[in-house]
Formats: C-alpha cells, structure tokens, sequence
C-alpha cells in the first residue's frame, strides 16, 4: 500500500526557497506518476505540477510556473519540489500525491494516494 510521507516545508522569508521532499514507501512509485498540489485556508486545493513515472514529462500549474521545479529519484522512492523566489500568497500546506496513471494530471481525481501533507509559511 503506497504511504506518502512529506517533508521540508516551514517558514521562509518572501523571495526566499524551500524544497519539498516526498517519499513514498509502498512500494508503486517508480510505476505512477506524482504530483504536487496546494490548500490555503479557506481556499480549494490547487494543483501545483505533476512528472511522469519515468520523469520525461513534467507539466506545472499556472501559480507557480517559472518558480518551481519537480524532479523525481525513482531508486530512492523519492519526489521532490523545488520552489524558489516564494511569496505569501504560497502560503499553504503542500502534498504529494501518487497517481493512478504513468503521466501527469492536474486533476485532484487523477490521484489515488496523499500523504498528510507540509506546512510552507511564506513572511513578507
């Protein structure tokens, strides 16, 4: 059973980056692909980027496009988000997701697994 566990978020200054780390120890990563995605309060969850399972195809939400980076280490069952230049509009908890299929999806009903997610605070 696929168990995603994030890490790396928390408190960064405005301009400042952060990478988000998620790991997934069940053992079908290398098979889906994974994506990022976003919820700040009082607001819907966002799609964030998604990359394909062998890590040839990476497509990213209009919000943090130019900003953000997703790669993926299929040996290590790892999947990272690297996200630069940050403002406080990103504020919000991050999560991974594994997918049901092998490329990637914006779509939330896309996604068969989260994990519980990573708290990214953002000051101005």
């Amino acid at each position: 059973q696929v168990q995603l566990v994030e890490s790396g978020g928390g408190l960064v200054q405005a301009g400042g980056s952060l990478r988000l780390s998620c790991v997934d120890s069940g053992g079908t990563f290398s098979s889906v692909a994974m994506g990022w995605f976003r919820q700040a309060p009082g607001k819907e969850r966002e799609f964030v980027g998604s990359i394909s399972w062998r890590g040839g195809t990476i497509i990213y939400g209009d919000s943090m496009e130019g900003r953000v980076t997703i790669s993926r280490d299929n040996a290590k069952n790892t999947v990272w988000l690297q996200m630069n230049s940050l403002k406080p509009e990103d504020t919000a908890i991050y999560y991974c997701a594994a997918s049901r299929l092998r490329m990637p999806a914006t779509m939330d009903t896309s996604y068969e697994s989260w994990g519980a997610g990573t708290q990214v605070t953002v000051s101005s």
